[in-house]
């Protein structure tokens, strides 16, 4: 079974995804690995270039300072960014499901619905917080002014319209509650995997 788990900018994701983690859940970081793949595909780096010109890199590295700079000010330059790294990401994720041995993996990434991608999944689960909450923590995470934090949200649907469209929501305020929230999960959604083999 294929689970998705997605939230906001600081919702918190992560955190939940550790504690599955934790339970012997396989996660695949949808960012982490598109990250990679920028890096390491040859594909997906000749498709960067010719989108933003050989300032795209350094060398080997990523120049995501410059990059950055072009999408949140560009929009159409984003959509066409993830033309190219999502299909890559999706076709590598399949891939890493087929080496997978549990009645259930979970695919971490943060525009689900945004992407209209939920048809890709059993299960989506949504990790919700409080916007206040949430954009202190990425101030503290990410050096950024609440300005750029709110431009950002901005591009992201909000909560209220994603809970209808979630199958599972976990609301991550306190660490302890969030733990027992995915172990609890963990139990519902591994009983349905196994009726499903």
């Amino acid at each position: 079974m294929i689970v998705g788990l997605t939230g906001g900018m600081g919702s918190g994701k992560s955190t939940v995804a550790a504690f599955f983690r934790e339970l012997g859940v396989p996660v695949y970081d949808s960012d982490e690995e598109a990250k990679l793949l920028m890096v390491d595909s040859e594909e997906v780096r000749k498709d960067i270039v010719q989108l933003f010109g050989p300032g795209a890199y350094h060398g080997k590295k990523l120049n995501k300072a410059f990059i950055s700079k072009i999408v949140f000010n560009e929009k159409e330059k984003l959509k066409q960014l993830n033309a190219v790294v999502h299909p890559a990401v999706r076709k590598h994720f399949l891939s890493w499901v087929q080496s997978r041995d549990f009645p259930y993996v979970i695919q971490e990434t943060a525009l689900i619905f945004e992407n209209k991608a939920q048809k890709n999944y059993d299960l989506v689960i949504l990790v919700t917080a409080p916007e206040k909450v949430r954009i202190q923590r990425v101030m503290d995470r990410d050096a950024m002014s609440e300005a750029q934090i709110k431009a950002r949200l901005g591009n992201q649907l909000s909560d209220e319209s994603k809970i209808p469209l979630a199958d599972h929501m976990i609301e991550n305020i306190d660490l302890e509650q969030t733990k027992k929230d995915v172990g609890k999960l963990h139990k519902t959604i591994l009983t349905k995997a196994l009726k499903k083999s």
